[in-house]
């Protein structure tokens, strides 16, 4: 339950519809027990069963001789109208009257599911959002240990579960126990001996009926983390298609994928089974109930004759009332340890902590107007440290390139002073100002980003370039295009500006990605550019193309390049040669060649290529 009172939390904006819904409830309640006690008078007038009451009876005030006042004025009332009118008049009356408060009943439990229902869909879309904002809120270290699918699955079939769990129970949260306790009044009002005989027998067919669900919670949980698991497998082979192809593997992935799915039939058959379990339990119990009233309350017409046959009657109708909240009550039990599972699943991201924090009270920073001093710095990913005691200084306009074997630190720096990840030892400062101290939007506002791997998005160009900053014109568009050297190509696109480029931009080639990435990053304008291997995946015409587009962004621009090919950074005016997260050898392309060591080991690897 303790994961139900967290949910609960995201109703707090949607009380006054709480309210409302409260109030039908009460109405619903009320009207749905007079309904079933209006067919009594109706059974007596029938059955006859009753001597007549000629003179208007008056009530004393008294609660204990309430219920033979309204017996007693209901006869009259009745009785008045067969004198009148005749009895088929008084049975119509009556069928009338019954009919009102069914409608009552009906209309009001209407309006409280209305109500219910902006409560339930604004809280779910609260959840989404909430989980989607902690997705991005959270650092990318966070993402890197967990299946896309798993998280996937938490935003979309968790939330569905706890629609369809908790949210679902809510409609009942209050009508239900409502309907049972004013069905409790009427019956306590028709018979206290024969109430406190049924409430002996409820308790335990409820208990019988709770034990079935102990196990529903464990269950649920491992269904979800299947379900995650086989999503995750999905996504692994819509994002790998060409490799799962290229080495004939379409095989062992069904095989996966089928083994996945295998688990999943068989703990959902188990879920089910014992869910499944509930309904006819409950309804066996339930006629069993109303078996023992039979025998105990016939004794009492039959045999001691302190009750008439037509109030017995309205009696057993009015515990059918019970029996049918109280059934649902008990189904709400499973749903709400099925939800609970789900819900600790999403609470698990909800309530993560993000290791990158926010300062509470940020240093303002808008322009960048000295140097990135990268001071004594170490970090690791995990136990092992990438990084060493590392120290730089990139002053304003100036290109400074990181060049080194793959798994030497060089992207790591990148990652670092964009605050994707936080140093372990040392600092990172802006203009003398630790980037800890700033916003994390104001950093990233400073720096624009191109990557080895150009990431583009299910989106017209236009929407692609115009990412970092909004309500960018035509005009801008299209010459942040002609510096990164892809004017020519898009405007030749059947759309231009207004093309599809498709999932993940892959109606373009790879140069051509590469060139939209960097037009981004122009419109951006940002005094910082940090380019990460963005050319090694190119080939060799596409590569001339997008180091002229890379030559043309970092003109007046302070710049840190990340160079697996060095023939591109050669007019840098640092190179800094990093092996296993230090610096062996820094300067100038010349004068590392000079010193015939590290550098000139890896131009001459790249010569013979």
């Amino acid at each position: 339950m303790s994961y139900f009172k967290k949910v609960l939390q995201f109703a707090k904006p949607y009380k006054r519809f709480a309210i409302l819904n409260i109030i039908c409830n009460i109405f619903y309640a009320l009207f749905s027990t007079l309904s079933f006690l209006a067919f009594i008078p109706m059974l007596q007038v029938l059955f006859q069963e009753e001597e007549p009451i000629l003179i208007k009876p008056d009530w004393n005030g008294e609660f204990g001789s309430f219920k033979d006042f309204a017996s007693d004025y209901a006869n009259f009332f009745l009785n008045q109208r067969v004198e009148e009118y005749g009895p088929i008049s008084a049975l119509i009356t009556i069928c009338i009257l019954v009919l009102i408060l069914f409608f009552l009943k009906n209309f009001f439990n209407y309006m409280a599911m209305y109500f219910i229902a902006s409560l339930r869909n604004g809280m779910l879309r609260d959840i989404r959002n909430k989980i989607y904002e902690k997705i991005t809120e959270l650092p990318i270290a966070f993402f890197s240990e967990k299946k896309k699918g798993d998280t996937i699955s938490r935003i979309t079939s968790d939330v569905q579960e706890i629609q369809s769990s908790f949210l679902s129970m809510l409609e009942m949260f209050i009508k239900e126990p409502l309907t049972i306790i004013f069905t409790l009044i009427g019956m306590l009002i028709i018979s206290p001996q024969l109430t406190i005989f049924v409430l002996v027998f409820l308790p335990i067919a409820g208990l019988l009926i709770s034990s079935i669900g102990k196990k529903l919670k464990a269950k649920s949980n491992l269904a979800q983390q299947e379900n995650a698991n086989f999503l995750s497998i999905v996504e692994e082979t819509l994002s790998s298609l060409k490799i799962i192809k290229g080495f004939n593997a379409e095989v062992k992935f069904r095989d996966k994928f089928e083994e996945s799915t295998g688990r999943l039939n068989r703990i959902l058959n188990s879920l089910l089974h014992r869910q499944n379990l509930a309904s006819p339990m409950s309804e066996f119990l339930g006629v069993a109930v109303i078996t023992i009233i039979l025998w105990y309350g016939g004794q009492m017409v039959l045999i001691e004759q302190t009750m008439d046959a037509s109030t017995f009657i309205g009696f057993l109708v009015l515990t059918y009332n019970i029996l049918t909240p109280a059934k649902a009550i008990s189904k709400a039990t499973y749903s709400i340890q099925k939800g609970n599972a789900s819900a600790e699943r999403i609470h698990e991201i909800i309530e993560t902590e993000t290791s990158v924090k926010e300062h509470p009270s940020p240093t303002p920073k808008e322009g960048f107007e000295e140097e990135i001093s990268i001071d004594h710095i170490s970090f690791g990913y995990e136990e092992e440290y990438v990084l060493k005691d590392f120290s730089l200084k990139v002053k304003k306009g100036e290109t400074v390139a990181l060049v080194g074997q793959s798994g030497s630190g060089k992207s790591t720096i990148a990652n670092l002073v964009t605050r994707f990840y936080d140093v372990n030892e040392g600092e990172i400062k802006v203009d003398g100002i630790n980037i800890k101290n700033l916003s994390k939007s104001s950093l990233r506002a400073l720096t624009g980003l191109v990557t080895q791997d150009s990431i583009l998005f299910n989106d017209t160009v236009r929407n692609n370039i115009a990412l970092g900053k909004d309500h960018a014109t035509d005009d801008e568009i299209i010459e942040a295009l002609k510096v990164a050297n892809a004017w020519e190509f898009v405007s030749e696109l059947p759309k231009g500006l207004d093309t599809n480029i498709g999932d993940s931009g892959n109606k373009l080639s790879g140069g051509q990605k590469q060139r939209l990435s960097i037009a981004r990053a122009v419109l951006k304008n940002p005094p910082i550019m940090i380019l990460d291997e963005a050319t090694s995946a190119l080939d060799t015409e596409s590569e001339q193309l997008v180091q002229k587009a890379l030559e043309n962004m970092m003109k007046n621009r302070t710049s840190i390049v990340i160079a697996h090919r060095l023939s591109t950074i050669q007019n840098a005016d640092q190179i800094v040669v990093m092996r296993k997260g230090e610096i062996v050898e820094q300067g100038k392309h010349q004068e590392l060649l000079a010193l015939n060591g590290a550098y000139k080991g890896l131009v001459d690897m790249q010569t013979l290529e």
